[in-house]
C-alpha cells in the first residue's frame, strides 16, 4: 500500500497537479487499497487541523500582509539604510537586514518577498545593481522568514512531532542571525569587486529622523518575541497580538490602510491560509496510512542500516532534503516527513529541536531553487524577470546559506545554546 501511495505521488507531482491534490489522491487510493472506510479521510482531516498550535497559522500570515499595507515594511527599509546605506553595497546590505526585522513578525518568506522585495528591488536596481542580482538577493533573503522566529514551518514542524514552538521559535534565533551576516559579507564582498553601490547613501535619512519614523515598526517584533519568551502569552496568542497592533497602526497610526484596503488583505490571507490548511488536512490522511503501514519504523532500521553514525546521518538527511525541498513545497514536506525522520535522528543522538530547525533551514532552500522556489517567482515578478536570468547570480547566495547550513548542522550550539538559557 504504502509503495503504491508514494509512488502515485511521486506520478502526480510529476504531473504538476497541485500539491495538496497529489497527496490527497494517493491517500484515498491507499484508503481504497487497505479496504478501509471513506470516512476514515475525513476523521483523519479533521484530527490533522484539530491543533491549537495551528491557530497561529492564519494569524501570522494576516499580521504579515497588513505589515505590508499599512506601511511597516516602508518604515523598516528606511531604518535598515539610515543604519548600513552610507556603506558601499549599504542597500543591499539593508535588504537583509529589513527582511531580519520584518521576519521576527511575519513568519512567511513569500510574505516577506512582496512587502520588503516591492520597495527595495526597485531601489536597488535605481542605484545601479543588476536587477537579477536585486531579484535574488531578495528571494533568498526572505528565507529569514522562515527562520527567525516567529516561523509557520517551525510551528507545522512541532505540530507534527509533539515539540515544543517555543523552544523551537528560540533555536532558530541565532542561525537566522548567522545567515544574514553571511549575506551582507557576500553582498559587501560583491558591491566592492563589481564597483557597485557607491551612491547607496543618496536619500538616505540619518538615524535618529528614521528611528524616530520606524519605532512603532521596530517595537513590533520586540512585544511579539518578548510577550513568548516572557511567558505572558503562547506563540498562538502572539500571533493575534501581531495581527492587532499591525491593524491599529496601520490603520490609526500610519492611516495606509483603509476599509476597502483591509477586504483586500483579508481576502489574501485566507487565500493564503486556505492553502496551507489544505495541505495540512491531506497531508493527515497520508501520514496516518504510512503509520498504519508501518513506514517509519520500517524507515527507521532502514536509515540506520546505511548510516553508521550521526554525522553521517546527517549529512545524508541533509542531502536528501535538499533535493526534496526542489520539487515538494515546504510545509507539505515538514507534515509528510518530519514524523518519520525525527525518530530516527532521535535515535542517533540528535536533539528534536536541533534537527527542527536543520530541517526547516534546508527545506526553505527549496523556496529559492528551481523548479518550484516561490520567493524566486514572487521576486522574478517583482523584477520583471523570467526564471532564466536569476539561475546564475542565485548560485552564490545558494551556496552561502549551504555553507551556513552545513555550520548549524555540525555545531548544534549554535540552534540549542539559546534555548538551554531560556527554557533549561
Amino acid at each position: 500500500m504504502s509503495h503504491v501511495m508514494i509512488l502515485s505521488m511521486l506520478v502526480f507531482f510529476g504531473l504538476t497537479v497541485p500539491i495538496a491534490i497529489s497527496i490527497g489522491l494517493a491517500a484515498m487510493g491507499g484508503v481504497a487499497i487497505a479496504g478501509l472506510p471513506w470516512l476514515v479521510i475525513a476523521q483523519q482531516m479533521y484530527a490533522a487541523l484539530d491543533k491549537f498550535p495551528l491557530a497561529a497559522i492564519p494569524f501570522f500570515i494576516l499580521a504579515g500582509n497588513l505589515m505590508e499595507a499599512g506601511g511597516i515594511s516602508e518604515r523598516l527599509v528606511d531604518f535598515a539604510k539610515s543604519l548600513v546605506g552610507g556603506v558601499q553595497g549599504g542597500l543591499a546590505m539593508a535588504c537583509v537586514i529589513t527582511c531580519m526585522i520584518f521576519a521576527a513578525v511575519a513568519g512567511s518568506s513569500v510574505a516577506t518577498t512582496f512587502a520588503v522585495g516591492a520597495i527595495l528591488i526597485p531601489a536597488m536596481v535605481r542605484h545601479g545593481y543588476p536587477a537579477p542580482f536585486a531579484a535574488s538577493l531578495q528571494a533568498t533573503a526572505a528565507e529569514l522568514g522562515v527562520i527567525i522566529p516567529p516561523s509557520i514551518p517551525m510551528i507545522l514542524f512541532a505540530v507534527s512531532t509533539d515539540t515544543s514552538t517555543g523552544e523551537l521559535f528560540i533555536a532558530g534565533v541565532l542561525p537566522g542571525m548567522l545567515i544574514a551576516t553571511a549575506l551582507m559579507a557576500y553582498v559587501w564582498f560583491y558591491a566592492r569587486r563589481h564597483g557597485y553601490g557607491r551612491q547607496d547613501g543618496q536619500q538616505r535619512l540619518a538615524v535618529w529622523p528614521s528611528l524616530r519614523r520606524a519605532w512603532l515598526a521596530l517595537l513590533m517584533p520586540v512585544i511579539i518575541l518578548g510577550g513568548i519568551y516572557g511567558g505572558v502569552f503562547t506563540p498562538t496568542e502572539a500571533s493575534v497580538v501581531a495581527v492587532v497592533y499591525a491593524l491599529v497602526v496601520g490603520m490609526l497610526v500610519y492611516r495606509r490602510i483603509s476599509v476597502r484596503g483591509l477586504s483586500v488583505t483579508l481576502h489574501r490571507s485566507a487565500i493564503s491560509t486556505a492553502a496551507i490548511m489544505f495541505i495540512i488536512a491531506n497531508a493527515g490522511v497520508f501520514g496516518f496510512l504510512l503509520n498504519r503501514a508501518g513506514v517509519p519504523d520500517a524507515l527507521g532500521h532502514w536509515l540506520a542500516e546505511i548510516f553508521t553514525n550521526r554525522a553521517s546521518f546527517l549529512l545524508g538527511v541533509n542531502a536528501a532534503l535538499f533535493l526534496i525541498g526542489m520539487f515538494i513545497e515546504t510545509s507539505a514536506a515538514i507534515v509528510v516527513l518530519a514524523p518519520l525522520l525525527l525518530p530516527v535522528a532521535v535515535g542517533f543522538g540528535v536533539d528534536p529541536v536541533h534537527f527542527g530547525v536543520v530541517m526547516v533551514i534546508n527545506l526553505a532552500l527549496g523556496m529559492i531553487t528551481p523548479p518550484f522556489g516561490v520567493n524566486l517567482f514572487a521576486a522574478g515578478s517583482i523584477a520583471k524577470l523570467s526564471l532564466e536570468h536569476l539561475i546564475r547570480p542565485l548560485l552564490p547566495f545558494v551556496a552561502v546559506v549551504l555553507a551556513c547550513l552545513m555550520v548549524i548542522t555540525y555545531v548544534p550550539d549554535i540552534s540549542l545554546w539559546l534555548r538551554d538559557v531560556v527554557y533549561r
